[in-house]
């Protein structure tokens, strides 16, 4: 019996929140108990051949955060994994999440190319870059609940496909963020847009080589693949200080427009890094936190928010650059 669980009888009395209320035999038989935030057993229904463990007893591959004590979901066939999309366990968040805004993406792109771009006088370019940076939104997103969805496969070679997934998706994730910023940026700028984004188009590359080395998806880079994302989105200040400096320092009205909107984007990228690595704050609350508000969850919710705001801020300087025609920029 799964630690944490309690003892099923025929007619038994489950307690959840402040009233008593009684079960089906046939529920009861599939009922498994989870602890949320260290008050009360609540009842969750599983499919058959489905069940929770805790961090003691799943395979090694799959301890990768010590102070998630509970709801893990291991030792599943693919059939099962798909089913337990629709169980509460540890991973239903980061699945959820990402799947909603898999289809907040998706919802977006249908609006941009049906009202947004048309009220815009758009050009085929527009059209281009804009497809672009929803369908890498898109494709991040599913690869991530892919890997959140299968990671509970008993085999530890598909875990790691999907791992590896989920890592490509997160670079072509930040690559959509890069496309149509370096592409509006650098609107008047033919040269140094091509330089840039053969830079970062180079830069996601060597990032999807990286992933053959045979340690790269082990625990012991864990670090190193974080400091590696790091990076690659850090790179984006030296195009945002060269385009600051193009275009005539911080007194000048686009550039007085744009720089906040950049800054908020990299704020909530850096809260983002800083839980994914620091595993704050189920580190101060183990246990507690299994199944809501850990960091990896926060982590998710916060890619969804980013992502969503790049957008909103890529609408509001292609409707800049259409409003306001290129003029003779102070220095290339």
């Amino acid at each position: 019996m799964p630690a944490g669980s309690v003892p099923v009888c025929r007619r038994a009395l489950v307690n959840v929140g402040a009233g008593i209320s009684i079960m089906p035999q046939k529920l009861l038989k599939s009922a498994h108990y989870i602890e949320l935030g260290n008050y009360h057993y609540w009842p969750v229904l599983v499919p058959r051949g489905i069940r929770l463990y805790t961090y003691e007893q799943i395979p090694s591959f799959l301890k990768d955060n010590p102070y998630i004590t509970d709801g893990y979901r291991a030792y599943l066939p693919s059939k099962l994994c798909l089913k337990s999309l629709f169980i509460l366990s540890n991973e239903t968040v980061n699945i959820w999440s990402h799947l909603l805004g898999f289809f907040l993406f998706f919802s977006l792109g249908i609006y941009d190319m049906t009202t947004v771009l048309p009220a815009a006088s758009a050009s085929r370019d527009d059209y281009v870059i804009y497809s672009i940076c929803l369908f890498c939104f898109q494709v991040c997103m599913l690869c991530s609940v892919g890997y959140h969805l299968f990671c509970c496969h008993r085999s530890e070679k598909a875990n790691r496909r999907w791992m590896a997934l989920d890592y490509a998706g997160i670079a072509i994730g930040i690559l959509g963020c890069y496309v149509p910023a370096v592409f509006y940026a650098f609107y008047c700028n033919e040269y140094w847009r091509q330089v840039y984004l053969i830079m970062v188009l180079a830069m996601i590359l060597a990032v999807f080589f990286a992933q053959i080395h045979p340690y790269y998806l082990t625990k012991q880079w864990y670090s190193l693949r974080a400091l590696i994302f790091c990076c690659v989105s850090v790179y984006g200040f030296i195009p945002t200080i060269h385009w600051i400096w193009q275009n005539g320092g911080m007194n000048t009205p686009i550039v007085q427009a744009f720089v906040p909107r950049v800054f908020v984007m990299y704020l909530m990228g850096a809260v983002a890094i800083f839980l994914y690595v620091t595993k704050i704050p189920e580190r101060y609350f183990p246990g507690q936190l299994n199944y809501l508000g850990s960091s990896h969850q926060c982590w998710h919710i916060l890619v969804v928010l980013m992502f969503y705001w790049w957008h909103q801020t890529g609408v509001y300087i292609m409707q800049y650059r259409h409003k306001q025609p290129c003029l003779e920029l102070m220095s290339t």
